[in-house]
């Protein structure tokens, strides 16, 4: 019985440090495309004069930062569950803090680029 729930656990220690590697790249592949979206929507802006605003551009790419976030926070978490020492969950608790406060004035700016498109 003991070795069938420690082999349980490795199994659920592996499985959620590849959700916890899953949730990383995502996050950090939406900050990224948002990035490289907003680079060729200002550039054609430039060159072509295309209909984009500087106001949409920073919506899009704030959008995609957001999104990226919470998937980081999603992984710092799963993180903290792997190895729930006091120092990973003060970790924890800054990184939260510090990207929800990100996410908090992120979403002030997208709401007052909102109201001057």
């Amino acid at each position: 019985m003991v070795l069938g729930t420690g082999l349980l656990l490795e199994w659920g220690s592996l499985a959620l440090g590849l959700f916890e590697l899953f949730f990383v790249m995502v996050g950090l592949a939406m900050i990224i495309y948002g990035g490289i979206v907003a680079t060729i929507e200002i550039i054609l802006h430039e060159a072509q004069k295309k209909n984009y605003t500087y106001a949409h551009i920073r919506h899009q790419f704030t959008d995609k930062i957001l999104f990226g976030l919470e998937f980081l926070i999603a992984a710092d978490v799963i993180r903290t569950v792997l190895d729930p020492s006091i120092e990973e969950i003060l970790t924890l608790g800054a990184i939260v803090l510090i990207r929800t406060i990100m996410a908090h004035f992120l979403s002030k700016e997208i709401e007052e680029y909102s109201f001057e498109e």
